[in-house]
């Protein structure tokens, strides 16, 4: 890492509020200071945008910087001219003669970064008016779209081309936040990158926590997902236009305040919506994945996929939208193999074989990901050639709720032994139907409700069948055969099934809710008879004796209800002994973990031995996300000193000031301060100027213009606390 001069920390503090550089910015900006091409990897909220902006105010003339997105243009424009550096854009959404005076202030000098589109760019009448302006640095946001193997691929990126060869002497960095290999080989290839500096951050979000939850009734788990998390803003992206105004007016109908926003509303539609997210006004925005929100809103507690992405590309640039303050939120897909499908009909419409092909390699890609037994962060970093290195927490739902050698055995001895006995001539849909104890006429007629395995699985869905299944494929234990998919053993599989010892590691499905569990045993409180109700009458001895043979002894019937009733005793013993202590005993049992290990553990201990108990006490009308944000607010006030923890009430007063500055100047909240800023002023209760200045991402600008307002709340607020420092 290179030391930066006084002049270039002089401005990063002055301008943009900040002391230090995040990891690889320092490098970036030195290297284009020193008029080096240059290309750059940075995740979402890495910075990217600051690697061009603070040296484009440190050279003499222009910078140039080409975006696809046009709300992502006006977007950091305004935050820019909030700034007081004399920024503009151009492009369609501009009268001919806003259009005229905009580039005569470019003529005129009178700018230092111009944002425009890449068709826009390429035109030889605006190539003239750059040629005669001086410019002294292109930046390209959004590389990855000049390459056809990315997620989005847009052609008039190519013609940049005839900017390399009209300015060869001007630098030209590339910026991307998803880029593969490959990816980064062709942008490097086509804007003639070479010799360039190259820069590659990690991918590795550690606030992200990704989530794949089986798509049953999506409206549903959305709602009960947003009344468990609490307030907050978030994203909702849905396939069709159609989805997205109907789940939005689907939430509007469940008392949240949610706004469609998709390529078939009006402009001035679309940025009166988006303007309502961005202050506030709108807690959920719904999107149609394939319309670019470009919006720069850093507090994005959860983004949501009510459809499999197209791609992984894709998926980590949208759900990257989430957490860009650094806070821990939700990055949750809704997942059903017959997303699958839809999206293969698509490609088939697809023009070109090549291009096919490539959508059929990246759909291939996103479906094993969503259907991983791998971690899902570790599996996302491995599709983008980088290693995870250490994860302390729980980083998804695969790695939050592991699965013991037993249970994942024992579910997996089912079903394999369940294809063994229907004689390896059915498909997954088929074998879990006999699982579940079905009542189809085609159970009926082949007399497999007479096998062993008829109804053993009843507690489980169709869905968390069909999941185990496509994982005992990935890993080898089954193969699918012919255009219907038949199962078949593999020698791997057969082994299992006869090694008495063999375990199976997989990534299970969610486990049955404990209603579910409970209705297994009797009023007795031990397990009911092994086929009553929906199991029908005790084991043929034939059919027991075939079980044993293909299970090596194990039978999972007895060890699965000999569970449920250790379960059962449990929560009975807790549920005599429960009392207003069993929080606190909780709280002491998470005491040195974080917000996100706290979920995780509640989570863990789920709806079942300590949770269940609580929330019988409390009511139904409390939910178990209540429960678990209750003992993470608990953890805080107990795991930190007054000193260092910001004032809840404190922080809610900063965000109405905050409100009413945005509403003065007419720009979004979060162009005045982001949450974090805020957090940070009610830790530290700055009494003066110079004390709000030390608060990263200030700035002697906003301090200027309006952090007397924001002094005075603090002095306010400490004064009724009997702590009044005085406002200078």
């Amino acid at each position: 890492m290179i030391a930066s001069s006084p002049r270039v920390l002089h401005t990063l503090r002055s301008t943009f509020g900040y002391e230090s550089f995040r990891p690889l910015q320092e490098d970036v900006v030195q290297a284009i200071l020193d008029r080096r091409d240059a290309f750059v990897l940075m995740p979402t909220g890495g910075g990217k945008s600051l690697c061009y902006q603070l040296p484009a105010l440190l050279m003499n003339g222009l910078t140039v910087v080409v975006s696809p997105l046009i709300a992502l243009m006006k977007d950091q424009v305004d935050s820019l001219q909030l700034l007081g550096v004399p920024a503009t854009f151009i492009n369609s959404s501009l009268d001919s003669a806003e259009i005229g005076r905009r580039q005569a202030a470019v003529a005129r000098g009178e700018v230092k970064l111009l944002y425009v589109a890449p068709e826009r760019l390429a035109t030889p009448g605006f190539l003239n008016l750059l040629a005669n302006a001086r410019v002294s640095l292109f930046a390209i946001d959004e590389a990855h779209c000049i390459s056809e193997w990315g997620h989005d691929f847009r052609p008039e990126y190519r013609e940049l081309r005839r900017v390399r060869e009209q300015f060869p002497a001007v630098p030209l960095a590339a910026f991307t936040a998803t880029a593969t290999t490959r990816v980064h080989q062709d942008i490097v290839k086509q804007l003639g990158l070479e010799t360039a500096a190259s820069f590659r951050g990690s991918f590795n979000r550690a606030n992200l926590f990704y989530e794949v939850r089986p798509k049953r009734n999506a409206d549903q788990q959305l709602v009960e997902y947003l009344k468990a998390r609490g307030p907050g803003s978030g994203i909702v992206y849905c396939p069709s236009r159609k989805e997205t105004d109907d789940v939005a007016e689907m939430l509007c109908a469940t008392g949240f305040r949610a706004v469609a926003y998709h390529a078939g509303l009006t402009p001035n539609q679309r940025r009166e919506r988006q303007d309502a997210f961005a202050r506030d006004e709108a807690d959920i925005v719904v999107a149609t994945i394939a319309f670019g929100m470009g919006i720069d809103k850093a507090d994005v507690r959860f983004v949501v996929h009510y459809d499999l992405p197209k791609n992984l590309e894709g998926y980590y640039q949208e759900s990257g939208r989430a957490g860009r303050d650094g806070d821990p939120s939700d990055c949750i897909l809704f997942f059903t193999a017959g997303d699958v499908a839809k999206h293969e009909y698509f490609i088939k419409q697809k023009h070109s074989e090549q291009e096919r092909a490539v959508a059929r390699e990246q759909l291939r890609k996103m479906a094993d990901w969503a259907e991983s037994a791998q971690c899902r962060r570790r599996a996302l970093l491995a599709y983008f050639a980088e290693i995870l290195e250490g994860q302390p927490e729980p980083c998804c739902d695969v790695c939050r709720a592991p699965v013991s050698a037993t249970d994942s055995t024992v579910l997996s001895l089912m079903f394999l032994s369940c294809v063994a006995l229907t004689g390896e001539r059915f498909g997954m849909a088929y074998v879990a139907d006999v699982l579940r104890g079905g009542s189809d006429q085609r159970i009926k007629r082949t007399r497999h409700d007479q096998l062993a395995t008829y109804g053993i699985g009843h507690d489980r869905s169709k869905e968390e069948w069909h999941q185990l299944a496509r994982e005992l494929v990935r890993a080898g234990y089954l193969r699918r055969d012919g255009e219907y998919g038949i199962l078949k053993l593999t020698e791997r599989g057969s082994t299992v099934l006869r090694e008495r010892d063999a375990q199976v590691m997989l990534a299970m499905p969610e486990r049955p809710s404990l209603q579910r569990r409970r209705s297994t045993i009797g009023s007795t409180g031990s397990p009911r008879s092994a086929r009553s109700g929906p199991l029908g009458e005790p084991l043929a001895g034939t059919a027991r004796g075939t079980f044993d043979l293909f299970l090596g002894g194990l039978d999972p019937l007895e060890i699965v209800e000999a569970r449920r009733l250790a379960l059962s005793t449990v929560e009975g013993h807790l549920a005599e002994a429960i009392d207003a202590g069993l929080l606190t005993d909780i709280d002491r049992l998470v005491a040195t973990k974080t917000r996100r290990a706290i979920e995780a553990v509640a989570d863990e201990l789920g709806q079942g031995t300590l949770m269940r108990p609580i929330k019988d006490r409390l009511g139904d009308e409390v939910t178990y996300g209540e429960i678990r944000y209750t003992l993470a607010a608990r953890h805080y006030e107990r795991s930190s000193g007054a000193a260092d923890r910001a004032s809840p009430e404190l922080f809610e007063r900063l965000r109405e000031v905050r409100k009413r500055v945005a509403d003065e100047l007419g720009v979004p909240a979060y162009m005045v301060f982001h949450d974090s800023v805020l957090r940070q002023m009610a830790t530290e209760l700055p009494a003066t100027r110079s004390a709000l200045l030390q608060i990263a991402g200030v700035g002697e600008r906003k301090a200027e213009e309006f952090g007397s307002a924001f002094l005075q709340e603090i002095a306010d607020y400490a004064r009724e606390r009997d702590n009044s420092p005085a406002v200078r």
